[in-house]
């Protein structure tokens, strides 16, 4: 299924962003589901409106393509190294990708290959938890070390952390933490939280940044997320004062009884293209 299925269809070539689908869920360690999130993207995003009332634009018209999923189970390595290799060849393509999960492991590859294309590269996470664990479970490729393999890569900045262990408090930078409790009483952190990055940005969006109550279908929901527009409104300004080049919007773990999760993440990626293209 194509991202907006039959409304927008644009094949590779001419297409100026790139959906690429990657359900892995092989490391998650709590409520599973994380590999059926980019099907239940694909399916809800059938039922967005690709006129966006906040931009006046139609980012749909720079075209969007949605690639083969990645299906590489094998080993936690082995699929960081698929998701490298295809975000690399979409890149060298000159396209914009959107990398779509599976939970927090699927980026790593991702960030590898947006370091190696870009210099002066950062990288932004949203997400309830620092996941700077150095290994576990065994790998040091479970979606919870994923940003303590960013960080060996590109500058990070965490933004709407509520979450960690101590075992990750040696790993904290703390002037590129923003603790989702300071934000609530200091919104002025989200424009320090810019000042931090380079001209280069990658996202990185794990869906338990938000609040449960908007959010509950991840993996691991935790309370005292921001709401939708506080958060989308932070985006947008990092677009507009940043090169942002890439992101994904990983950590959905559809219910068959509440598909208003599935939409917001749907919305969520076309919100962002819009603030990008438009």
């Amino acid at each position: 299924m194509n991202f907006g299925g039959d409304e927008v269809v644009y094949d590779y070539q001419e297409s100026g962003i790139i959906i690429l689908p990657v359900p892995y869920d092989e490391t998650s360690t709590w409520m599973r589901g994380a590999d059926k999130g980019p099907d239940a993207i694909l399916e809800a995003s059938v039922n967005l409106e690709f006129y966006d009332v906040e931009t006046s634009s139609e980012a749909h018209l720079k075209g969007i393509n949605t690639v083969d999923p990645i299906l590489e189970k094998q080993t936690p390595g082995t699929l960081v190294n698929a998701v490298h290799d295809r975000t690399l060849v979409i890149l060298e393509d000159k396209k914009f990708p959107v990398i779509i999960g599976g939970n927090h492991t699927v980026p790593i590859g991702a960030i590898k290959a947006f370091s190696e294309f870009f210099d002066d590269l950062s990288v932004l996470q949203l997400d309830a938890h620092a996941d700077l664990r150095q290994t576990y479970e065994g790998s040091e490729f479970n979606h919870a070390c994923a940003m303590a393999r960013a960080r060996e890569l590109a500058p990070i900045v965490q933004v709407g952390i509520r979450s960690m262990s101590e075992s990750e408090l040696p790993y904290v930078e703390r002037d590129r933490i923003f603790y989702s409790h300071e934000l609530f009483y200091d919104k002025d952190l989200y424009s320090k939280a810019i000042d931090k990055l380079t001209n280069n940005v990658y996202i990185t969006i794990d869906l338990d940044v938000f609040d449960p109550s908007i959010m509950p279908s991840t993996g691991t929901p935790e309370p005292g997320g921001p709401q939708y527009f506080e958060l989308m409104h932070f985006l947008r300004d990092v677009i507009d004062k940043r090169n942002v080049v890439g992101f994904d919007v990983v950590e959905l773990c559809p219910s068959e009884t509440n598909k208003a999760p599935d939409f917001i993440a749907a919305k969520i990626i076309y919100q962002l293209l819009s603030y990008k293209f438009s």
